[in-house]
């Protein structure tokens, strides 16, 4: 190969620009190797991403970024984070002696990591900080757009920025693109007309060209970092195993000749405002089917996971003792109510978008969730409350649907095929760009050559 054509590849090669420190500092000596290395490249991008699954680490990359930030600036950092993770963080900082503070105001702030919810980002300025952390950084996606512009144009003022989140939904590109907009690297329509094309099968989402994956995935990796193992920078993956994780299914049978709106059968299609329907129909029966399932290990901690207000209604009449947390209630009784699940355990009724990020409950091993959505997303967030890094028992769910419903089921089957093979495309890429290269040392030979008797006469 020519080296004008390598020189043209090179050029043609898309990657974030090194914004951080030339040299890092000694970091926090409980971090695991790969934290490690890890919260390295992060510092030295200066803006980067940290997509780590469930019990790796985030959380103490995020307060040894956010120390040495403040330390090199001179600033306070503030990491925003979910309701109620907040006092969560302070409590993990405790463990490693960090000192992290939650906030209020910018009153409250002080050199080194200061934690607040996100709702309470409208109350700072961004001149006050020398570097900002979002903590479960997927987030952004779920806000509305404004909020989410907000957080970009926020973020644009401050030199050092991180974001932390669990492997990027599958087939959601878009939020690759707000993360990599947040973080300064790319504009999010840039990357879409570089890499991607409009689907118009599948009412005109966005799917990566198939000649582009490599190249796409490698771009994504000068970034940020993804890895569901350690063994996915090279390191070893001792300590990190998970249990098992078994899914109990239990299927509601239906009357279908009941509220058929004259029809002889009740025949739900897979449109949204079918599928809501037929789930308020038979919302009662997965509810039932739910609560005896709970009702007979009343000694362990549950997590039931609802989609809809009317599912909860549903469940908490069949379960009256159990403590809901509702999207309605405020800031303060949400969290209050979080908080004393993950340090007393019980029954918590709550949606996946209110206490499905972010939080570590490790101590519970029981979930149910009387339906589900079509996200695939949300339920596998949800899951992983439990089933993480530092969970040393099976973690048992148990999932109600009508026999009705069983399109939604499919859909989930169908994005979890999706979602594992966007990570092995990723975990391929995050390899490729810590591959350690030998050193090629000269050729020093020491023992004579011995030529051959038929070479000597000729």
């Amino acid at each position: 190969m020519s080296a004008d054509y390598m020189a043209f590849l090179r050029r043609k090669a898309v990657a974030a620009p090194m914004r951080g420190l030339a040299n890092v500092p000694e970091l926090h000596s409980a971090m695991f190797p790969h934290q490690r290395a890890t919260t390295e490249f992060l510092l030295r991008a200066g803006c980067g991403a940290g997509f780590l699954d469930t019990g790796l680490g985030k959380a103490l990359i995020g307060f040894e970024w956010g120390r040495v930030i403040s330390e090199h600036t001179n600033k306070p950092v503030l990491m925003l984070a979910p309701l109620a993770v907040s006092q969560q963080h302070v409590r993990e900082g405790r463990k490693f002696d960090i000192s992290v503070k939650a906030v209020r105001s910018p009153d409250d702030l002080q050199v080194g990591v200061n934690v607040c919810n996100y709702e309470m980002l409208k109350h700072f300025k961004p001149e006050m900080l020398g570097g900002l952390i979002l903590d479960e950084s997927s987030i952004i996606k779920a806000f509305t757009g404004a909020t989410t512009r907000a957080l970009i144009e926020f973020g644009k003022q401050i030199p050092y920025r991180l974001a932390l989140t669990a492997t990027p939904a599958p087939n959601d590109h878009m939020e690759l693109g707000q993360h990599s907009q947040f973080l300064g690297v790319m504009d999010s329509s840039e990357m879409l007309s570089r890499w991607f094309i409009a689907d118009q099968r599948d009412m005109g989402r966005y799917r990566l060209k198939r000649y582009a994956v490599d190249s796409f995935w490698s771009w994504v990796a000068s970034w940020a970092r993804c890895i569901s193992k350690p063994s996915d920078l090279g390191f070893s993956d001792e300590g990190f195993a998970l249990p098992p994780l078994n899914m109990h299914q239990h299927i509601v049978a239906q009357d279908i000749t009941q509220d058929t709106d004259g029809l002889l059968f009740r025949m739900p299609d897979t449109s949204a405002t079918a599928i809501h329907k037929e789930k308020r129909l038979t919302a009662t029966s997965r509810a039932r089917a739910i609560s005896d399932v709970v009702l007979g290990e009343p000694n362990e901690p549950w997590i039931v996971w609802v989609d809809t207000d009317y599912e909860a209604d549903a469940v908490m009449k069949c379960i009256p003792h159990a403590v809901e947390v509702r999207g309605s209630m405020s800031a303060d009784v949400k969290e209050k109510r979080l908080v004393a699940f993950s340090e007393e355990g019980g029954i918590i009724v709550t949606k996946a978008s209110i206490a499905g990020f972010g939080m570590n409950w490790q101590h519970c091993r029981r979930q149910a969730f009387p339906g589900l959505s079509y996200s695939y997303e949300q339920f596998y967030q949800a899951i992983r409350r439990s089933w993480r890094f530092g969970q040393t028992s099976p973690v048992e769910v148990h999932i109600a649907m009508a026999d009705t419903e069983e399109a939604i089921w499919r859909a989930v089957q169908r994005k979890q095929s999706d979602h594992e093979d966007m990570k092995r495309h990723m975990y391929a890429a995050m390899r490729r760009a810590v591959e350690v290269r030998g050193v090629k040392n000269d050729y020093q030979p020491t023992v004579p050559a011995n030529l051959p008797a038929w070479l000597r006469k000729a």
